[in-house]
């Protein structure tokens, strides 16, 4: 009962918390809604393996206004963490459908913020794709700048990473970006000892040498966010933001961060199952093999628009086919569940000659979960579905367990009130 406290936003089925738990946090209370479907397959799958106690499937918007409100008692916790949705900044989309801050799901950045600003815990952990760092298409860096901005309004400094699990010896190539945040001291920290001694650089090591000890750029986060979201990167051409980073008291310190792992390193064929125990509904037709081969080819055709007919040529590249299991495999996308062809689903050749789709086991070994967690009663796509969604479970783990040594040996902190945490900030 003693160990720090979490409280978990967007828990989807729980990655964020098995990494967490393996590294000594303790999570007190939950919160996972999917919105514009009846059915809750994450959240039970969530209470499956946690229980209900401290879980609350509802929406988050509700939950946050009873809160305020004084009609919801939420608990006191050291770490804020989440997943929170990124379907607005996902890579599967093209750039001008990068919505943002202002998209549906975007938005609900301002609930963690909510959060911060009600029960001010000392510490927080967040998870997104890497786009954030570049969305929107048309004022790269303004979501994340903005974030940044009312994290340091509510007295909170930053560091930041952009991960590819791979480079740390994961069965997977899946980038994300890892923010940590802190209340923060009455100076900023020395940048130079955050970016290559904080608690992602000691989770996950990068590079350092003399040419790059001093190689960040800085520059500062200022205004309200309102301010923020007229201004920033509107005449820039490229985000400012780096792979690696440390914001402070409004100033912004970034790099580009080389991985340095030195330890073993898992491929695709590791976590592949005997095929002997493979359904043979996952196994591809002969009659499809070329429908498969011709999505995931390389092409330059003529097409033509739908409404206006003009003509146009599409392109795009190829992808390995099949999938090589001697490497990483490709980023698990929620679209990798279903029989039918896709350019962008794993296929893989068996050692019988024949040639498969990947099992909701195997996708659950790709990000790190136990075999069969979500086979909690949801369908196999919804299975392909919610790992398409999740994240790398050892990422969190190894970041977790460097961040709990931060905590006082009794978890019983005292907020700073926000009139000193604005001072701070300004």
């Amino acid at each position: 009962m003693g160990k720090a406290r979490v409280v978990e936003l967007f828990a989807g089925v729980g990655g964020f918390r098995i990494g967490l738990e393996r590294s000594g946090w303790r999570v007190v209370w939950s919160n996972q809604w999917e919105p514009a479907t009846k059915a809750q397959h994450a959240s039970d799958c969530y209470v499956a393996h946690f229980g209900a106690d401290g879980h609350v499937c509802e929406d988050i918007h509700a939950l946050m206004d009873e809160a305020e409100a004084g009609l919801r008692d939420l608990p006191d916790h050291e770490l804020l963490v989440g997943g929170f949705p990124c379907q607005d900044y996902s890579v599967a989309r093209t750039l001008n459908q990068a919505l943002g801050l202002v998209g549906m799901k975007g938005v609900l950045w301002w609930e963690i913020h909510r959060l911060l600003t009600m029960k001010r815990p000392p510490y927080l952990f967040l998870e997104n794709v890497d786009r954030l760092l570049k969305s929107p298409a048309h004022q790269r860096g303004r979501d994340f700048a903005v974030m940044l901005t009312t994290l340091a309004n509510l007295g909170y400094e930053v560091e930041w990473r952009v991960v590819n699990a791979a480079d740390y010896g994961f069965p997977q190539k899946r980038r994300r970006v890892l923010i940590v945040g802190r209340l923060a001291g009455e100076a900023p920290r020395d940048p130079e000892e955050v970016l290559y001694q904080g608690t992602l650089a000691r989770a996950l090591p990068i590079e350092r040498g003399p040419v790059l000890t001093a190689a960040w750029d800085n520059f500062a986060v200022t205004g309200s966010p309102a301010d923020v979201t007229e201004s920033f990167g509107a005449k820039r051409g490229a985000t400012p933001f780096r792979s690696a980073g440390y914001m402070s008291h409004r100033r912004v310190w970034t790099m580009d961060a080389i991985p340095a792992h030195e330890g073993s390193r898992q491929t695709l064929s590791d976590i592949l199952e005997p095929t002997k125990l493979v359904p043979e509904s996952y196994f591809i037709r002969h009659a499809h093999l070329k429908t498969w081969e011709y999505l995931k080819g390389g092409k330059r055709e003529q097409r033509f628009h739908k409404a206006t007919g003009t003509p146009y040529f599409y392109a795009e590249g190829s992808i390995p086919f099949p999938d090589r299991i001697d490497w990483p495999a490709r980023t698990i996308l929620t679209g990798e569940g279903g029989q039918s062809p896709s350019r962008f689903k794993h296929l893989i050749e068996t050692d019988d000659g024949r040639y498969r789709r990947l099992t909701p086991r195997e996708l659950e070994r790709l990000n790190g979960f136990p075999d069969d967690w979500t086979a909690t009663g949801m369908p196999d796509g919804r299975r392909a579905f919610m790992m398409g969604n999740a994240l790398v479970v050892g990422l969190i783990e190894r970041a977790g367990a460097e961040l709990i040594q931060e905590v006082p040996a009794r978890p019983d902190h005292v907020a700073i009130p926000i009139e000193v945490a604005e001072t701070i900030a300004s």
